[in-house]
């Protein structure tokens, strides 16, 4: 049985959209063969087809690449470089960190396209940001693991100070989904550009004052240079006591050391890690045992849920491509997402 979802179409239960809205390129990539790598999977394969694309093996005449592995960044890299007539290429995931050094070096050829899958993700992502966020506050972890009649305790997310830092899809969609909660919410960005839905929106400068009043803390940033250690030992020691931090953007935006430490401290309340440095997280790390971490294993979003949403993006950038059209998921190599 399909559901009518808040635009009006009729999508099944448990499927999700992509919400990013497509935007002009700096150039416009030459329309031309495309290949998948380092496999083609038949769903990605009909994803370019349905949309008029023709897929080939890599050769002279070839002008897209859908890349579709997180890794490997060195086989793209030498498929580049063979292949100058390449304009377009797509990337599998909404963080690219794994590809930047590419992208570095690569920032200056004038005609290359990248686009990842930022913003496709956004509603499993927001989803299991917000379950953590309740599982945290409502002390279900805990109960959860008790073998008898456990205390009555919890908190309420209701009317709670909320901060995001990161204003991407994910951020977007998660203030629509605390907005029934009637939070207090603060955005924090690279400027301070409102971002609907949020009560304020500040520029990285305001991150310590967010933090020191913050009672929830969900990061949803790029990982980049500049994110790298955003959240440390001076930044948890500025966090409430009561406060809980909620990390479903990439683990390295956490000194993870600090972080074990502050939960030990009792410094914060809890931690919900859905990312963390390096995955997987290996056995006997400190934060398996840290009090209140809850760490999902990068189960956010779940290949169930990402593969029909990729495949559309595949899909709408190759008619992008075709056409002349507006491309979605249009990455900046010199910021590095």
């Amino acid at each position: 049985m399909s559901a009518e979802s808040r635009s009006g179409e009729q999508r099944a239960p448990g499927q999700h959209r992509d919400l990013v809205a497509p935007i002009e390129p700096a150039f416009r990539p030459v329309a031309g063969p495309i290949a998948i790598l380092p496999s083609a999977p038949d769903a990605f394969v009909a994803a370019v087809t349905s949309a008029g694309g023709v897929v080939a093996p890599l050769s002279a005449e070839t002008r897209g690449i859908v890349w579709l592995s997180d890794k490997r960044a060195e086989e793209l890299e030498a498929a580049l470089d063979a292949h100058p007539g390449v304009e377009w290429v797509q990337l599998p995931w909404a963080g690219v960190d794994a590809f930047a050094p590419l992208l570095a070096r690569l920032a200056g050829r004038e005609r290359l396209l990248w686009t990842s899958a930022k913003g496709a993700y956004s509603e499993p992502v927001a989803e299991h940001a917000l379950a953590l966020t309740l599982t945290l506050l409502r002390g279900l972890h805990t109960k959860a693991a008790s073998t008898s009649w456990a205390a009555k305790t919890g908190t309420s997310l209701y009317g709670r100070r909320v901060v995001i830092v990161g204003a991407g899809g994910i951020a977007i969609e998660l203030l629509r989904l605390l907005a029934p909660f009637e939070v207090d919410s603060t955005v924090v960005r690279r400027s301070a550009l409102p971002l609907a839905g949020a009560t304020r929106t500040v520029d990285s400068t305001g991150l310590h004052e967010a933090l020191a009043t913050a009672e929830v803390v969900i990061l949803a940033a790029a990982s980049t240079g500049e994110t790298a250690h955003l959240i440390g030992a001076a930044e948890l020691a500025l966090m409430p006591s009561t406060a809980v931090l909620v990390n479903i953007a990439r683990g390295a935006l956490v000194d993870q050391e600090a972080l074990d430490n502050a939960l030990r401290s009792g410094a914060i309340a809890g931690a919900g890690l859905d990312v963390t440095t390096p995955e997987p997280l290996p056995d006997g790390h400190p934060l398996w045992t840290a009090p209140h971490c809850i760490i999902t294993s990068h189960s956010a979003d779940t290949p169930e849920m990402t593969a029909p949403l990729l495949a559309g993006r595949i899909g709408a950038n190759v008619a992008a491509l075709l056409s002349g059209g507006a491309f979605v998921g249009i990455v900046d190599p010199g910021a590095g997402y």
